[in-house]
């Protein structure tokens, strides 16, 4: 674990070079779960510029935001580390013996185990990326119009990670094999999407408005 710790402190030059490698990880989670990231850090920042006597009367408003985007930038480096450890665990259920019935279905279960931890991850972040679109959305309208263009990115970071994560549910799901489970999952899934998908094309909408305004 030690090394997975390095990754959120290092340099941009290096979490790239390593993505970019023949490693598997960091992978499309991890990647994922940055941009969400980034998306706080956009929406933090804007946020924070929208301070003073002019700002009075949504100041309560945008502290909750910034102190909501602090926590999701937190949950965020956890999910990064997360997916490799997910990517991990099934790569080694994977290599499981299987040459008995009973080492069979010991690699069976730990397959689906490990398989429901890699689809739960990249969920968790799909939810951090509606509660971060929420958030964005719900100051598009009064934040500093002078970085709105950056809350627009913000919007726009925290779908790309929504949908990324999303990808990376959807070629797990292919493994499940409870079919029950991966109903609830696809409705689950179909309802986080459009949500932020929806806030995405507002918060854009205003931005797009207040910048030719």
């Amino acid at each position: 674990m030690k090394m997975n710790h390095t990754i959120w402190d290092d340099s941009i030059r290096n979490f790239i070079k390593q993505a970019g490698s023949s490693s598997p990880t960091p992978g499309g989670g991890s990647v994922a779960a940055l941009i969400a990231a980034l998306g706080a850090s956009m929406t933090s920042m804007v946020g924070n510029l929208s301070q003073g006597e002019k700002f009075a009367p949504i100041q309560p408003q945008v502290a909750e935001v910034i102190e909501q985007m602090s926590s999701l930038t937190v949950v965020c480096e956890q999910l990064l580390y997360d997916d490799i450890t997910s990517f991990n665990k099934y790569m080694h259920a994977l290599k499981l013996p299987k040459m008995t019935d009973e080492e069979k279905l010991l690699r069976k279960n730990a397959l689906h185990e490990a398989t429901i931890h890699a689809i739960d991850v990249p969920l968790r972040l799909i939810e951090v990326c509606r509660v971060g679109m929420v958030c964005t959305h719900s100051i598009a309208e009064s934040a500093n119009k002078n970085v709105i263009s950056d809350l627009g990115i913000g919007a726009i970071l925290f779908e790309a990670a929504a949908q990324s994560a999303l990808l990376t549910i959807e070629i797990n799901l292919v493994s499940l094999k409870d079919l029950e489970l991966k109903r609830e999952y696809s409705e689950k899934l179909s309802s986080l999407i459009r949500e932020i998908e929806d806030l995405k094309s507002k918060a854009i909408q205003v931005t797009r408005e207040r910048i030719m305004h």
